[in-house]
Parts: C-alpha cells; sequence; structure tokens
C-alpha cells in the first residue's frame, strides 16, 4: 500500500491510503466531497479519466447524487438507487453500470453472474466514447438502480 497526501480544510495533510491496484481508501460518505477526495487520490492517468468521467456524469444526470462506499464512488438518483460506480484497479478504471443490461447497446463487460450489471474497462490511452458514455449515463440515471 502507498499513501498519497492531501489535504483538508481542517489542518495538515493527511495520507490516504492507496489499497491493492492503487485504489483509493476513502471513508463512506454521502456527497460530492468525499467523491472528488477519491478522484484527486486517484494515481497517474486515472485522476484526469475520474474528473472527465463525474463531470459527464454531472452533465447527463442533472439531479445525480454521490457518495463513496466500499472504497468506490457512486452515483445514483434520489428514490431510485444507485446507477454507476468506478474503481480503479492496476491497469484499468472499471465503470459498471449495476442495470447494464437494460442499456442500448449493452456495455461490453459482465458474465452470467454478475445478472443486470455490466461494465467497462478503461485503459491508459484508451479514447473515452463519450457520446456512448453519456449516452449510457442517460439511459441508466432513468432507470431503477441498485438499492443495497
Amino acid at each position: 500500500m502507498s499513501r498519497k497526501p492531501t489535504t483538508g480544510s481542517t489542518g495538515p495533510a493527511k495520507a490516504i491510503v492507496l489499497l491493492s491496484g492503487g485504489n483509493p481508501q476513502i471513508a463512506k460518505a454521502d456527497g460530492d466531497a468525499p467523491v472528488q477526495a477519491y478522484i484527486a487520490a486517484m494515481p497517474g492517468w486515472k485522476s484526469d479519466f475520474g474528473k472527465r468521467l463525474d463531470a459527464l456524469i454531472v452533465q447527463n444526470a442533472p439531479d445525480v447524487r454521490k457518495a463513496v462506499k466500499w472504497n468506490s464512488p457512486l452515483y445514483g438518483i434520489a428514490g431510485r438507487g444507485w446507477f454507476l460506480s468506478f474503481h480503479v484497479l492496476t491497469h484499468y478504471v472499471k465503470v459498471t453500470f449495476f442495470q447494464g443490461m437494460s442499456l442500448q447497446p449493452v456495455p461490453p463487460g459482465g458474465t452470467a453472474r454478475s445478472k443486470e450489471a455490466r461494465w467497462i474497462d478503461i485503459r491508459e490511452g484508451d479514447e473515452l466514447d463519450e457520446a456512448q458514455m453519456a449516452s449510457w449515463v442517460k439511459q441508466a440515471a432513468g432507470l431503477q438502480g441498485w438499492v443495497p
């Protein structure tokens, strides 16, 4: 595990632990602030991708609510549950749509065990198809999401 210093408004720099694969360990919390802390702690190119993805989600799902749970940012709509999450792994960022089987076209990642969830893995140097991602976000935000 490595530590990346961050500064808080309440005092000196705090170390954020990067878990296996570089996934930031952020305390569970609701709101934009913990999601932004997670994104800022993402290593290397992944942080820039996280910023782009977060902005794309906010633009295409204006009523989105955010949280960090299980060391991953979650995006949802009040009363409908969570529709999207992402997670940092060693060589890529996994973007999961909890009701991905209902999206058109269906995102490429998934297995029989994952039931409704589908995902897309973004690697360094990949060109993000922002139009497709925006379409998936809009579709997913309109569905009944995952309620843990």
